[in-house]
């Protein structure tokens, strides 16, 4: 079965379902929408039973052969769905999924979700084992330089268009979260009184909306204004502001700071590596008040919020977020 992207996807499920699909990628919005096509698709074909697997540290893999084997009698059709956020089954879970793989058939279907495999993950005998049963999706980044080009794509999939530097002005603002650019665009469809959307028409919405924004909490927290940050992340969350969306800004400002934090250590100079002047004293003072332990663990806190986002009920995710924004702010340290 074939490697496809997500653009690929629709024509793929019209020509009908396969028993296994692996959604691969780092793009929340873009895995999100994938997943919710297969489960479409499903439910369309009599999948009408769901069971939902989170296979983190000490999974016990017989759970998903279990699911496999456990039809309910109400139900001809079962959703397999398992989440692997580390990206890494293990010797046993590696077993697992080729067996799963050798018994599949028409009556289960099995959605695995899993952040980018590199090239070794790829050519491993799990993964070759389900796509000879099934289906990749790969989900690649989009870059700055093609995000302009995402946005008019997906404007015209909503029945607007924009003036180019009303599609730059959005561009900016979202710096790369399609999740952000997505909710901005539904936005643009209450606000828009034509079709055609005005750069004038960019910048009033993206006013409107900037009261309490997703970067001013960063660089509050970056200055070390633990209660500005904290009160910003409460006006994100009263106005509505979805959870994935913090928690993406915070977790890449993490890996930004451990890579910005390295360099400086090599001898390079901070205005190579920060190219806002506005924000080199910002990230210079954080890069001296945390270290790379400390960014570490915050990286491994912010996964646990993503597994809470996703469905777990170890923690509510603001509280997560929360914790870190207080992390990050300098106030306390995992």
């Amino acid at each position: 079965m074939p490697r496809i992207n997500p653009r690929q996807l629709p024509q793929n499920l019209r020509q009908g379902l396969a028993p296994i699909y692996v959604v691969t990628g780092d793009e929340p919005l873009l895995v999100q929408e994938c997943c919710d096509s297969i489960r479409e698709a499903a439910r369309k074909h009599g999948f009408n039973e769901r069971d939902l697997l989170h296979g983190e540290h000490n999974f016990d893999w017989g759970q998903l052969l279990s699911a496999a084997g456990s039809l309910s009698l109400f139900a001809d059709k079962k959703i397999i769905e398992l989440r692997l956020p580390g990206g890494k089954p293990g010797d046993k879970g590696s077993k697992a999924l080729q067996e799963f793989a050798s018994m599949a058939n028409e009556e289960t279907l099995l959605l695995l979700v899993l952040p980018r495999l590199d090239r070794s993950q790829l050519n491993s005998k799990w993964v070759k084992a389900l796509e000879a049963k099934g289906v990749l999706i790969q989900i690649w980044p989009v870059d700055a330089s093609e995000m302009p080009r995402w946005i008019h794509q997906r404007l015209r999939a909503n029945g607007l268009d924009a003036e180019p530097e009303a599609i730059q002005i959005l561009a900016e603002r979202v710096e790369g979260n399609l999740l952000a650019a997505s909710q901005e665009i539904e936005k643009l469809k209450l606000l828009a009184q034509d079709s055609v959307i005005t750069a004038d028409t960019m910048n009033n919405a993206v006013a409107s909306s900037a009261r309490y924004d997703v970067f001013g909490l960063i660089d509050k927290a970056l200055a070390g204004d633990a209660a500005g940050a904290v009160r910003t992340l409460q006006g994100l969350r009263a106005e509505g502001v979805e959870a994935p969306v913090v928690l993406w800004a915070i977790a890449r400002e993490i890996r930004t700071l451990l890579e910005t934090q390295q360099k400086l250590d090599q001898g390079q100079p901070i205005n190579r590596l920060v190219r806002i002047q506005k924000r080199q004293p910002l990230v210079q003072a954080a890069c001296q008040r945390l270290r790379p332990r400390h960014l570490e663990n915050f990286l491994m806190r912010a996964r646990a919020v993503d597994n809470a986002i996703k469905g777990g009920k170890e923690m509510d995710p603001w509280a997560g977020l929360l914790e870190l924004t207080l992390n990050l702010s300098g106030k306390r340290s995992i």
